[in-house]
């Protein structure tokens, strides 16, 4: 009888404990472009913001015979060919490093000189989502520059979106001020 009330205390306990740990989980939203604009963050507000990527990405480039310099990726044979290859995983973390156009942005995701960078814009096929852009798109595999070098990207790279943590960019966008009062002299 003893246990099965120390057993339904714990259940309990650990129901509570599992509840608060879930509500300070990080809740991972697309940035689209009403969050951007309704916010109307400057350069300086979006480069506090954690940005994450909804999906992996790989980019690809063939290297020449006589090209040896390899500065962000791992070389891979494909099909008897030298390919330099760079991959970001799902869930990475990236900064907000320049603007591009008035709403694309550079994102950086490595650490390094500010040419390694991604460009985000709006996707007005996806209710503006910030998506990947690339120079050139031909269905899902596109043309980007990165690290001032042309790559092609596969897999999942045309449908990857910019994540943020809602929680933490709503601190972000808040700014208190505690009024002390006023008395007459």
């Amino acid at each position: 009888m003893m246990t099965q009330k120390i057993q339904s205390k714990l259940l309990i306990l650990s129901t509570l404990i599992l509840f608060s740990l879930s509500a300070c989980a990080p809740k991972m939203s697309v940035f689209t472009k009403t969050l951007y604009e309704e916010n109307g963050w400057s350069d300086s507000d979006l480069s506090h913001i954690q940005f994450y990527l909804s999906d992996d990405i790989v980019l690809r480039r063939s290297l020449s015979k006589g090209e040896s310099k390899i500065t962000s990726g791992k070389i891979r044979m494909i099909n008897g060919q030298r390919v330099e290859e760079v991959i970001f995983e799902r869930g990475t973390p990236g900064v907000f490093i320049k603007r591009k156009k008035s709403n694309h942005f550079a994102v950086a995701f490595e650490d390094g000189d500010d040419t390694k960078y991604l460009v985000f814009g709006p996707n007005n096929s996806t209710a503006g989502d910030y998506s990947l852009l690339a120079m050139k798109w031909k269905g899902r595999k596109g043309i980007i520059n990165y690290d001032n070098k042309k790559w092609k990207t596969y897999n999942n790279g045309s449908v990857a979106k910019l994540l943020v943590d809602l929680k933490k960019i709503n601190q972000v966008s808040v700014k208190k001020h505690k009024v002390g009062g006023r008395k007459v002299n």
